[in-house]
Formats: C-alpha cells, structure tokens, sequence
C-alpha cells in the first residue's frame, strides 16, 4: 500500500472508531424502543426529557450555573497571568510555565482528592461553591495558556509604543493589551466552559448531597440501567456545542 492511501486508510479508521459511537448515541435517542434494537422513529424520549425529568433539568441548571461563573472568574485569573507570564523576565516566564504546567500533567483524580481534603480541613461544606472554586482551580492553566498564545502573536513593540505616546500601565493594559488578547479571550471562556460543562471526576470528589451537575446525574442514571433519555441528553448538549463552537469560529474570525 502506498504511504498516502495507507495515511489516508488509518485517518479514515481512527475517524470512523471516534465518530460511530457518538452516530449511534443520536440515532438511538429517536428509538421508538427501550431496547437497544431500532423499532422505529419517535420523539417521546425527548417528550419524557422535557415534562418527566425536572431532576434532570435541576443538575443541567447547576451544571450551567457553575460553569459560566467559574469560566469568568477564571478568564478573568487567567488573564491577568498570562499577561504577567508575557511581560515578565525569562526568569518569572520560566516559574510561571512551570507551574501553570504542572496542572495539565496531574490526573484528575488527584486534583479532585486533593481538593477535598483541603475543603475538610477548612471545614467549608461540600457545596455548589466547592464546585466552582474546583472548577476555577483547574480551568486557570488552559485559559492563561489560551490567552498567552494570543499574546505572542503580537510583537512587545507595540506596547512600548503605547508608553512612548505617554500611555499609563493600566491604559496600555485596556487599550491594547486586552483588545490584542479579546479572541484568546473569548475561546478561553468557552473552552472553560466546555470543561467545566464535562467534568465528572474532580466534581464527584468535591460536590456535596444537594450540588449535583448533569455528569454526575448521567452517571448515577447509567448504574440503575441506560436509558434513552441519556441519548437524548447527549445529542441535546451536542447540538448545543456545534452551536456554540460555529458562533465561537464566526466571532473570533470578526474580532481578529
């Protein structure tokens, strides 16, 4: 087989094996049976999901709640560091990439673990809020690596321009600085979001009885049996997220 068809080949394979299941998680939601053999189209999982599943609805609501609040904070965070990690010395680059690096290589059970027993020790109650200071903790190392890409796209002189035409430090951070970062920014944000939307293990560890998120509530459905709301959940959050990432691509490609 010659180098391109065999690329060509195995492209079309590791599509195929990422693709099929997500196909048959959508086809399956418009099953007409409970069984996982097709008898036919219909739309009553979806009826059920939207007039028999308020619990469903209720951990979708937290789930959103947590996840535009943290994103902004650690936008916000993230911001700022990653505007630090550009403007600083190679010694404050090199501490900084360190240690915001470290977070993408520690399993996500150990974060979630970690941040439990810090939230024992302190006494604070297992809540929505250890949530999101969770979901803050480890969304800050992608969104200060995001917005930090952005930034060296851009050469320094730009600032120093900014200086020499008499621009304060706080000037030249929101009317230059933040402008040139705005579509780092913006996929920052929904990148935290998308995150902090999926989750499962670092929320499992630090959620409390009455702060349960739609992960969570999927996954206490599939130990009792999966049922094709599950289907219909999934391919609802699918749609949602093409959605969300064509206006993302339309948005940054207008802001650049």
């Amino acid at each position: 087989m010659k180098p391109g068809k065999f690329a060509f080949t195995m492209t079309l394979i590791v599509l195929l094996f990422f693709y099929i299941p997500i196909f048959v998680v959508v086809l399956f939601s418009f099953n007409s049976s409970k069984s996982p053999v097709w008898t036919g189209v219909s739309l009553k999982w979806y009826e059920k999901l939207f007039t028999s599943s308020a619990h469903v609805w209720r951990t979708f609501m937290n789930s959103i709640i947590v996840g535009i609040s943290s994103s902004f904070v650690g936008v916000i965070l993230g911001t700022f560091g990653a505007v630090a990690m550009y403007m600083g010395t190679k010694k404050f680059k090199k501490l900084m990439w360190t240690t915001t690096y470290i977070p993408f290589i520690i399993p996500d059970i150990i974060i979630g673990v970690s941040l439990l027993i810090f939230f024992t020790t302190i006494h604070l109650r297992l809540s929505l809020f250890t949530i999101f200071i969770a979901h803050v903790t480890f969304s800050i190392p992608y969104t200060m690596m995001i917005i930090l890409t952005r930034l060296q796209d851009f050469d320094k002189s730009i600032i120093e321009a900014a200086y020499d035409l008499g621009a304060t430090r706080s000037i030249a951070l929101w009317k230059v600085i933040i402008p040139i970062a705005l579509p780092g920014i913006v996929a920052a944000f929904f990148m935290a979001f998308t995150l902090s939307i999926d989750d499962f293990v670092i929320t499992f560890f630090v959620a409390g009885p009455s702060s349960t998120t739609l992960p969570l509530q999927i996954f206490s459905m599939v130990r009792f049996g999966i049922s094709p709301v599950i289907n219909a959940i999934s391919t609802l959050l699918l749609v949602g997220t093409i959605f969300i990432s064509v206006l993302l691509r339309k948005y940054v490609r207008y802001i650049i």
